[in-house]
C-alpha cells in the first residue's frame, strides 16, 4: 500500500457561515437550562409531595420515590446553576450562530406543525405532508420521488398499523371518508 500527504475534503454547500453572529452563548444556556430544570424539580416535588411522599403502615406511599428523584433533580440543577455562576470563562463559548438557529428551525417549525396538523388532518396525511415536504425543500429531491416516497411510506405506515396491528391512530377527514 502506497502511502500518501492527500486529504480528501468534501465541502457542504449547504453548511452554515463560519463568520455567522452569535445568537447565545454557552453560559447563557447552561443557566437558562439549571433554571427550567429546577423549576421542574420544584413542581415534581410538591406534586409528589401532595401525593404522598412518607412511608405508611404498608409502605411507601405512591409519591415517596418520584419525590426523593425530583430532590436529587432539584439538587443537581443547583450544583451545575452555582458552577455557572462561579465559573465566569474570560471569552464566552458561542452555543449557536444564527445560520446554525436557521438550519435547526428549518427542521424544528414543520416537526412543531406536523403535530399540530395531526390533530386536525389526521396521522397518515401529516406524515405525507412532512415527508414530502423534508424532501423537497431540505433535501432539493425531486417532486416525483418525493410524493411517491411520502405515499409509499405512508401506505405502508397505515397497512402495517391500522389493517394488519389494528392499532388505533389519529384519524382525519380523509380516513372518515374511506371507512376508517
Amino acid at each position: 500500500m502506497s502511502r500518501t500527504d492527500h486529504e480528501i475534503v468534501v465541502d457542504d454547500p449547504t453548511a452554515p457561515e463560519d463568520d455567522s453572529p452569535s445568537v447565545v452563548s454557552s453560559d447563557t444556556v447552561e443557566i437558562v437550562v439549571c433554571l427550567l430544570l429546577l423549576a421542574l424539580a420544584a413542581i415534581l416535588g410538591y406534586d409528589n409531595w401532595r401525593t404522598g411522599a412518607s412511608w405508611d403502615s404498608t409502605g411507601p406511599e405512591p409519591g415517596y420515590f418520584p419525590f426523593y428523584l425530583s430532590v436529587i433533580l432539584g439538587g443537581g440543577s443547583l450544583y451545575g446553576l452555582i458552577a455557572a455562576l462561579l465559573v465566569r470563562r474570560a471569552a464566552s463559548e458561542t452555543f449557536v450562530t444564527r445560520a446554525q438557529a436557521r438550519r435547526v428551525l428549518a427542521v424544528f417549525v414543520p416537526t412543531l406543525l406536523f403535530c399540530l396538523v395531526t390533530q386536525f388532518l389526521g396521522l397518515y396525511v401529516a406524515s405525507f405532508l412532512l415527508i414530502a415536504g423534508f424532501m423537497r425543500l431540505i433535501g432539493k429531491i425531486a417532486l416525483w420521488k418525493s410524493l411517491l416516497t411520502a405515499f409509499l411510506f405512508t401506505a405502508i405506515m397505515f397497512v402495517t398499523f391500522d389493517v394488519a396491528f389494528d392499532v388505533i391512530m389519529p384519524k382525519g377527514p380523509l380516513e372518515a371518508a374511506f371507512g376508517y
